[in-house]
């Protein structure tokens, strides 16, 4: 649904969306209904489906644009680095600590990835995500950083450790901390023989 908005209506629409992230992380998406939405932030049906045309298009919304916040920061932590060790140090840095920032984003990621009305989506967000940081992989095994290897192959290992580590972050089963982000930095770099 492309409408152009407002100043007033894009922020009815963002509120819409933080609403509806935080109810369907907490109480998951098929429980929450369209009504639970409007109800919590005292609005008619009507509001929300002049916003979007269902719950499924609410949901899309939410997760292309907590995708789009994420690539963001990344950008912005890769902006000035030197090498492409450094942009691949700070990439993992930015996205962990963004995902460990949004815990609710991150929960409605781990669901979409289970459904097939959403994943396709997310799977498009992740190849992007892994051409990016195999593109950087491939500038480091190119510049002597990094010893060779498939760089997509690296980039998917990259993403593993990244999700597998914060996943525990939002279970409870590590604190939330600069080691885990240093742990993990140190692990995608340097591998478990520690070499550098």
């Amino acid at each position: 649904m492309d409408r152009r908005l407002t100043q007033r209506g894009e922020e009815r629409r963002r509120q819409l969306m933080a609403f509806a992230t935080q109810r369907f992380a907490e109480n998951g998406f098929h429980p929450t209904s369209v009504a639970e939405i409007t109800e919590g932030l005292g609005v008619g049906k009507g509001v929300f489906y002049w916003y979007f045309d269902s719950k499924e298009a609410l949901l899309r919304a939410i997760l292309a644009d907590a995708q789009l916040d994420l690539r963001r920061r990344q950008r912005a932590a890769l902006a000035d680095a030197a090498t492409p060790s450094e942009r691949i140090e700070r990439g993992i840095r930015a996205s962990m600590q963004w995902s460990i920032e949004h815990p609710d984003y991150f929960r409605l990621f781990q669901f979409a990835a289970t459904d097939e009305r959403f994943s396709g989506g997310l799977r498009k967000g992740e190849a992007v995500a892994v051409k990016d940081a195999a593109a950087h992989v491939q500038a480091a095994i190119d510049a002597g950083e990094i010893a060779p290897g498939d760089p997509v192959l690296l980039a998917h290992a990259l993403l593993g450790v990244h999700t597998h580590l914060v996943h525990l972050v939002h279970r409870g089963v590590l604190e939330p901390s600069d080691e885990v982000i240093d742990t993990a930095v140190g692990f995608c770099l340097h591998g478990l023989l520690g070499r550098r």
